[in-house]
């Protein structure tokens, strides 16, 4: 008897087994439906460091990432879900003048108001496309806890059924699969339980002192008002103690390995939430699956993780005879570094990574943040800054997935598009030394390579070292030739690599041509002495010069 059949039997004999973990009728037969592949990887560390990286993501470098949900409605930054309840913060304060206290009009009734109607994916995914993507991300979810697809495990808190009444997810595969990228989702719902907490409390002062927010309602409180009939513990799934000192802002990043005083979440909820990402998986076949998690969902107080990437990757093996999916997580060891991609948020590492990895980083806030369009001392992140992380990364052997904040309406504003289509610019000419490349000997040389700032333990070192300048240049090689990404044009229209001086002991290769990439195939002049190869670069300055590729061979 399969296993499938013989949960159903189990299911359909003693319902019992599965409503007193707090699961409905409708519930278990749909966990008796899902279908999870049997293969070589197991849900343990030791099996699932059987993984290889597949060679199309060596290969494609550079994604892009729709961080995109509900919390963007009111397109006043990152977190907006949870800091909308601590009291005095922008975020609170922009909820009270734009929609009241939190008491009467909470995260729930944000949901409900936002409707992505300018939301054309499409036209994003071909734009994406032609910046030089090879593959695209889109949040399935976040701590917010509402799924952006035609969740069977959410049933009323999803973008079908409320908000846009649209399936994003949908939406975002057709988009990137017409435009021939690679296709991912980014699950963070594993940790609503304590990142909701804040809902559960109340003004300390004024008006509302002492008055509940609204985290605490529950399905008979609806009576009357437009969500009646749905229980928004669903969402916020705040039926249990606060953990300790989560008053404490802080306190939030110091429990996000579920540790250090966190109240632990049910089996039911990690189970809702394995069944959930299951059901992701099975519904839209991504080849990429981003966790915001120290290592994997819910480690180490639940395998629901080690048993989501297990089906991931014997499900992959299963239709294309060797795994070709990607699981990203962060704060990784020696061990779990083999089974999943190193993911860095806002970040890079400062040598040649043995395994393959990734930053992720934004060119603005994570949800949308009207103030980076507005404001003045608060700018995007130029397409030089990204061009510039992008030459750095690849040549440490990771991969570079950018966030490009999407409007409440779906649209992204016009000084973000003018950042991608001028990426879209660069890439166009110099995009050979970036795809399908690797590492040289050694990654750089150059000031800021000198002055590098170490990681923290998650991330975090982005813009704190030494500015790149035209000193600085990054290496990647293709086909026996190196690619020498300069940082910027030399005022003297010379530039000198010193790492490929006579005699250095990086390469024995002998350089016979100097060709400008996407310029032209004939060589420019140069000479090699003991200070280094001597490049003439005297013909006129190309556009978007602060960033240019030589090939040498």
């Amino acid at each position: 008897m399969k296993r499938r059949d013989l949960i159903k039997g189990i299911a359909l004999a003693s319902p019992s087994i599965f409503f007193s973990n707090g699961l409905s009728a409708k519930s278990f037969q749909r966990f008796a439906e899902l279908n999870i592949v049997k293969g070589p990887f197991k849900p343990t560390w030791n099996s699932l460091s059987g993984y290889q990286v597949p060679d199309w993501f060596r290969n494609a470098k550079f994604g892009i990432w729709a961080h995109w949900g509900p919390q963007c409605e009111p397109e006043a930054g990152d977190w907006y879900a949870r800091k909308m309840y601590v009291e005095g913060s922008p975020a609170y304060k922009v909820h009270l003048k734009k929609y009241g206290h939190p008491s009467k009009f909470g995260f729930k009734d944000v949901i409900n108001v936002w409707k992505a109607d300018q939301w054309n994916p499409e036209e994003l995914l071909s734009l994406y496309k032609k910046a030089g993507a090879k593959y695209f991300m889109a949040l399935a979810n976040h701590h917010d806890n509402f799924d952006l697809y035609n969740s069977k495990f959410q049933p009323n808190w999803n973008s079908t059924k409320l908000g846009p009444k649209k399936d994003l997810i949908r939406g975002w595969e057709k988009a990137a699969r017409n435009n021939d990228m690679y296709f991912g989702v980014s699950v963070h719902a594993s940790h609503a339980w304590s990142w909701f907490e804040p809902s559960q409390l109340a003004d300390k002062s004024g008006p509302y002192a002492g008055i509940p927010y609204d985290g605490i309602v529950s399905k008979k409180d609806g009576k009357g008002t437009w969500w009646e009939g749905l229980d928004p513990q669903e969402l916020y799934a705040q039926n249990h103690l606060l953990s300790t000192n989560s008053n404490q802002e802080s306190m939030i990043h110091q429990q996000w390995n579920w540790g250090n005083g966190v109240t632990l979440p049910t089996k039911q909820y990690c189970d809702k939430f394995y069944n959930r990402t299951i059901d992701l998986i099975d519904s839209y076949n991504p080849d990429l699956l981003y966790f915001d998690d120290t290592a994997l969902p819910l480690w180490p107080i639940s395998d629901a993780g080690l048993r989501i990437a297990a089906h991931f990757y014997n499900k992959s093996l299963k239709k294309n005879g060797s795994v070709q999916s990607v699981v990203f997580g962060k704060i990784l060891d020696e061990l779990q570094r083999k089974c999943i991609v190193w993911d860095i948020e806002r970040g890079q590492s400062n040598a040649i990574e043995p395994l393959p990895w990734q930053t992720d980083t934004c060119i603005g806030s994570w949800h949308y943040n009207r103030d980076f369009y507005l404001n003045e001392n608060k700018k995007y992140k130029s397409a030089k800054t990204v061009i510039h992380t992008l030459a750095d990364v690849v040549s440490k052997n990771g991969n570079l997935l950018l966030s490009i904040p999407v409007r409440g309406n779906g649209s992204i504003d016009d000084i973000e598009r003018s950042i991608v289509e001028e990426i879209a610019t660069w890439m166009s000419i110099y995009s050979d030394a970036i795809y399908d490349t690797r590492p040289w000997t050694i990654y750089g040389e150059g000031p800021a390579m000198e002055n590098a700032v170490p990681l923290s333990r998650q991330g975090f070192n982005e813009g704190k070292g030494t500015p790149f300048t035209s000193s600085d240049i990054r290496f990647t090689t293709k086909n026996n030739a190196i690619y020498a990404i300069a940082m910027g044009w030399p005022a003297s229209n010379r530039l000198t690599i010193k790492s490929l001086r006579k005699g250095n002991s990086n390469s024995k290769k002998k350089i016979s041509k100097v060709v400008l990439v996407g310029r032209s195939s004939q060589g420019l002049d140069f000479h090699i002495d003991e200070h280094g190869l001597h490049i003439d670069l005297s013909e006129s300055i190309p556009d978007l010069s602060y960033a240019f590729a030589l090939k040498l061979v």
